[in-house]
């Protein structure tokens, strides 16, 4: 069976500067096993698989895969796949409003101009982490503890520890581990100096098969997370703009607002840069 690609930069400032993940349309028919090992021969963060939905809210149903496991909600990929699917011609059933149907439920994304934006799922898992989680992500990111700021489980899904720093040019500075004996997932986050192009420096550590460390570019469900974290600890009013993938020669941009409601809306940029059949 034919089943149109494409490759969709997210959260980039120009082509080839965000996060790119793989869009498979019409799925039905791929086995998890071969949606699987798919994703692991794209060898991206990310590579997702539409589908019709199953619920009646839904305008399509997604499902997320990393190289080493099916995730239940991904930011980079939500938005990467909500453009493909209006891409090819998608149309949803409310006006100002698409719901996106996968692991996590429902999720709503929203058009932000010209980009997309979507609404941050609930936290999973929060509160303050233990002294040996603390531990365990300081030896990471071979920094000192009295360098951690603040901690805050903020997992949405991928499960997220957020480690706060002083500063921005704190998270940039830090040089993680190549290597980590257990699975860990980090996010790192420092204000930026008032009247900065960015109010925040992000960066996103995680551990892939074999326990290699792996920095992400961009990432959504994270800056989500954070932002529902720093709006709640006054850090943060209104809305905000993220900054990530600087060391990774990336120039992300993430803009993170919160309504009148208490809903965090987390969006960015999206563009196709290559399409296909597989």
């Amino acid at each position: 069976m034919v089943r149109p690609f494409r490759l969709i930069d997210v959260f980039g400032t120009d082509s080839f500067t965000g996060n790119p993940v793989a869009v498979i349309a019409d799925a039905e028919g791929l086995s998890s096993e071969e949606m699987q090992q798919i994703t692991r021969w794209l060898n991206l963060s990310e590579t997702t698989f539409l589908l019709p939905p199953t619920v009646a809210d839904a305008d399509y149903h997604v499902r997320i895969f990393t190289l080493a496991h099916e995730l239940p909600f991904a930011g980079h990929p939500t938005l990467g796949t909500c453009h493909a699917w209006l891409e090819a011609g998608g149309r949803p059933k409310r006006a100002n409003e698409i719901v996106q149907e996968c692991g996590a439920g429902l999720v709503k994304v929203r058009r932000d101009g010209d980009r997309l934006a979507f609404a941050a799922p609930a936290i999973l898992r929060s509160g303050e982490p233990s002294e040996a989680e603390i531990a365990a992500a300081v030896e990471l990111l071979q920094i000192d503890r009295h360098a951690v700021m603040d901690a805050r489980w903020v997992d949405n899904g991928p499960g997220w520890l957020g480690i706060m720093l002083a500063s921005a040019e704190a998270v940039l500075a830090v040089e993680p581990m190549r290597h980590f004996t257990q699975r860990i997932d980090v996010g790192i986050v420092g204000p930026y100096a008032p009247g900065s192009e960015a109010d925040f420096e992000v960066r996103a550590l995680f551990t892939a098969p074999g326990g290699s460390i792996i920095e992400d570019p961009v990432t959504g469900s994270l800056n989500a997370s954070l932002g529902q974290w720093l709006f709640a600890t006054g850090r943060a009013h209104g809305r905000y703009l993220a900054s990530q993938g600087t060391r990774l020669g990336r120039k992300g941009r993430v803009d993170v607002r919160q309504d009148e409601g208490g809903q965090v809306w987390v969006a960015g940029q999206t563009m196709t840069l290559f399409s296909g059949h597989s």
